[in-house]
């Protein structure tokens, strides 16, 4: 019985680890893109979230791009295959769909952003535009 436990936990944290680390996508925190940002060294960061959501509140810099229309609007984007490329949503669906829409495309150097625009703010980074 007690195997049966150690292996349905094994597949729960495979399972919990998602598509990302089977597409070779790397991750990274909010704090130590908010300190790349902040020395002036951040990558490409993609918002796949509504316009209205990015209007309400994103990642300084960050680029948005709806995942339903990234696949369209691509190669209108001029990104660079090889770049690093940090794609984040509010919670993290959306963001592997576009993420799987990157690495079809051949981008090699995709981020996904742990907590995405959710743990952004639940852990206080700054989002634009600032609140008064």
């Amino acid at each position: 019985m007690t195997k049966r436990i150690a292996w349905f936990a094994l597949f729960l944290a495979l399972v919990a680890c998602g598509s990302a680390a089977e597409e070779g996508t790397q991750t990274t925190t909010g704090a130590a893109l908010a300190a790349r940002i902040e020395a002036g060294s951040a990558p490409v960061i993609l918002d796949v979230r509504t316009p209205e959501e990015f209007a309400a509140g994103h990642v300084k810099g960050a680029v948005n791009v709806p995942h339903d229309q990234l696949a369209e609007r691509l190669a209108g984007l001029g990104l660079d295959p090889n770049a690093e490329v940090v794609v984040h949503c509010e919670k993290g669906g959306r963001a592997k769909a576009a993420e799987a829409v990157l690495h079809d495309a051949g981008f090699t150097r995709v981020v996904d952003l742990e907590g995405h625009m959710q743990g952004w703010r639940e852990t206080g980074l700054p989002a634009e535009p600032k609140k008064p």
